[in-house]
């Protein structure tokens, strides 16, 4: 066993440990030798823990602070792990909400899904229900021999780590994501190509690919230096926690234990390669690249590694699909985003840290900050996955709700601002272009309309 910077690792594989380190994180080394984490690295942002104890000598030693954590993140984990399902807080849902429900599910590959609604009349519980219909209807239970069992009780810890306090990156925006993921999977120049395989990691990337997020973005847990920015020596922190998280799952759940060896390592390694692609920071790298196959005609998805590729940019489009919604559904994701970053910004200003791009809500409004984000993120990227797909009616059904968002953003403008954009959005468009100083706002921004 050992400890390094309030982590521990156990090195046998076998051993059926829990183990409660800095702010709750818990890392399970297994066969693979890739280090598998899970819940609890975010039950909240607490600056007395974030901060050397060194300069903080209310908190006393690091046994007490895993001592003052343990017993809610162990009831947490063994209340799933024995299938106890959390009761709703809500009223038990009557068959009124669950013939809706099931009537909502007939029209899952469409656009215009609602998945705020579906949300309501599953009572919370859009991604356990959304995912189990999906596996179901691509026959990936009966292909893989999956137990319904421990699949819905893996389904719902997924849930469970998302954080439901964050406005944006919460199960919500991990349903919308999947449903947008299930829609690109049907496009017919990417369909007749993709393997069951293919299909379930496009599912379980998108159903997980933010799972335990904080609400905070990678600067954040750089400047307060969070042990994961350490852990992960500032690169991909988030995507780096969501993928080991996604694997301390499927391995606790044992849902894929009775799979060969190497497939489930095979498994574990592409859904690291696909959430990873959601790094904001490796947009111009996924995007040159897309262009310069566009150009020279040479995707061939016959190929694993072409196809690969391409789920990784339909995972990266779901991901940023919000402005391609239809209004009344883009405009919510929008606010919630917004709100998300307006309250880091309350944060680092309560602890008087600067404050981040688009986190002042006195000066980053909403409109300026989704203009620029639909202008040099979304737009190129939906551009060519358009040019991939033959402009599909699906494709061009998003770029005409991305034209008509992006028009209703700047008739919101301050009119100062809208007199001075010309073709964009002013200094919110700045901004948001500079993708690389702020992960997640362009990691927010990228994760979000």
């Amino acid at each position: 066993m050992h400890c390094l910077c309030g982590e521990i690792l156990f090195e046998n594989p076998d051993q059926n440990v829990k183990c409660v380190c800095m702010l709750g994180d818990v890392r399970l080394k297994g066969q693979t030798g890739v280090p598998a984490e899970r819940r609890g690295s975010y039950p909240f942002i607490d600056f007395r823990l974030l901060n050397n104890t060194t300069h903080s000598g209310e908190i006393g030693t690091k046994k007490k602070v895993k001592r003052l954590l343990s017993f809610q993140r162990y009831f947490h984990a063994s209340r799933l792990l024995r299938g106890i399902i959390p009761q709703a807080p809500l009223h038990l849902l009557d068959e009124d909400y669950l013939g809706q429900a099931r009537h909502m599910l007939s029209k899952v590959g469409m656009w215009d899904f609602d998945i705020f609604l579906f949300d309501r009349l599953t009572n919370g519980n859009s991604l356990v229900t959304l995912l189990c219909h999906l596996f179901n209807t691509h026959g990936l239970i009966h292909h893989f021999k999956l137990d319904m069992v421990t699949l819905h009780r893996f389904l719902v810890m997924v849930q469970e780590d998302y954080h439901s306090q964050n406005p944006y990156h919460n199960a919500v925006h991990a349903a919308d994501v999947t449903q947008a993921m299930h829609c690109y999977l049907k496009e017919p120049k990417l369909a007749s190509f993709l393997t069951p395989l293919d299909i379930m990691l496009g599912l379980l990337a998108a159903a997980a690919h933010d799972v335990d997020h904080p609400g905070v973005n990678q600067p954040f847990l750089i400047k307060t230096n969070h042990h994961l920015a350490n852990l992960y020596q500032n690169m991909s922190v988030l995507e780096n926690h969501h993928w080991r998280s996604t694997i301390g799952m499927l391995r606790e759940s044992r849902l894929l234990a009775h799979l060969p060896k190497e497939m489930t390592q095979d498994i574990e390694q592409q859904l690291g390669s696909l959430i990873l692609a959601t790094d904001i920071n490796r947009q111009n790298e996924f995007l040159t690249r897309l262009k310069t196959h566009l150009h020279n005609k040479d995707l061939r998805l016959e190929d694993v590694h072409d196809r690969h590729f391409m789920l990784q940019i339909a995972l990266k489009c779901a991901d940023i699909c919000n402005p391609c919604r239809i209004w009344e559904m883009s405009k919510q994701w929008s606010e919630r985003v917004c709100e998300e970053f307006y309250r880091q910004g309350d944060l680092e200003q309560k602890f008087e840290l600067e404050i981040s791009p688009l986190c002042n809500q006195q000066k980053d409004s909403i409109p300026s900050i989704q203009i620029g984000f639909m202008t040099y993120i979304v737009e190129p990227l939906f551009r060519e996955w358009a040019r991939f797909t033959g402009n599909s009616a699906l494709s061009e059904n998003m770029l005409r709700h991305l034209s008509h968002n992006k028009a209703q953003w700047k008739s919101l403008l301050p009119k100062q601002q809208r007199s001075s954009s010309g073709g964009g959005g002013g200094g919110g468009e700045d901004q948001a272009g500079h993708g690389p100083e702020n992960e997640e706002q362009t990691g927010t921004i990228g994760d979000a309309p």
